[in-house]
């Protein structure tokens, strides 16, 4: 039996980039576009309703923005995994929304191919980075004293280089043998003594310190 298709929102204020990215997705055999939102408020709403495996997020829109809506989708403890969809390439755009729990970024131009391959790679669990914005975040990671790498555990160490893979619980789990529970509590006390906010920065840092497999 084939696998369930990966199960996508689009959120973005302009109907034409929505239609855009529907066409580009709809020829996917994998992707399914479950519905559609015109701005971040209404996206957190239907993301809630529809529970989408990946939201295709714009950042700059009237109202509740991009940015505030992925804080809310993590308020709420919402699953889906955001794949921000942006005309802008500043960090200073880019990088907050990551910050904010992102799993990475897209460019509105960005070839029809490569949207379908960032889709299935966000919804694997991957972390999607230009190199100058992941220098932007490490750096800022470096500058606030995240470099405590001692303080971890030899298992800490080896959930952290799983969490870089970009594996989820229970395929950390599954690897290490140890139980979905273990795993979470290792990944806290990772969060907690590397004074980082979540998985994102997690892999960063496991990348800088060269804890990558």
């Amino acid at each position: 039996m084939a696998d369930k298709p990966i199960r996508v929102l689009l959120v973005d204020d302009h109907q034409v980039v929505r239609r855009g990215l529907r066409t580009f997705l709809e020829v996917q055999d994998d992707i399914e576009v479950v519905g559609e939102a015109s701005d971040g408020a209404e996206g957190v709403a239907r993301a809630e309703e529809l529970r989408p495996d990946v939201v295709l997020m714009d950042v700059k829109m009237p109202g509740t923005d991009g940015i505030e809506a992925l804080k809310l989708l993590r308020e709420l403890a919402n699953p889906a995994r955001v794949l921000i969809v942006t005309s802008f390439t500043e960090q200073r755009t880019v990088v907050p929304a990551l910050r904010a729990g992102a799993f990475g970024y897209v460019y509105k131009d960005v070839d029809p191919d490569a949207l379908a391959g960032a889709i299935r790679s966000v919804h694997a669990g991957h972390v999607l980075l230009q190199p100058e914005v992941a220098g932007a975040l490490l750096a800022q990671d470096e500058s606030q004293g995240t470099g405590r790498g001692s303080t971890l555990t030899e298992r800490e160490r080896e959930v952290l280089g799983l969490i870089a893979d970009g594996r989820s619980n229970r395929e950390i789990a599954r690897a290490l043998v140890l139980s979905e529970k273990t795993v979470k509590t290792h990944v806290s006390n990772i969060l907690m003594k590397l004074d980082l906010a979540d998985r994102t920065q997690a892999a960063l840092w496991a990348v800088r310190h060269g804890l990558t497999r």
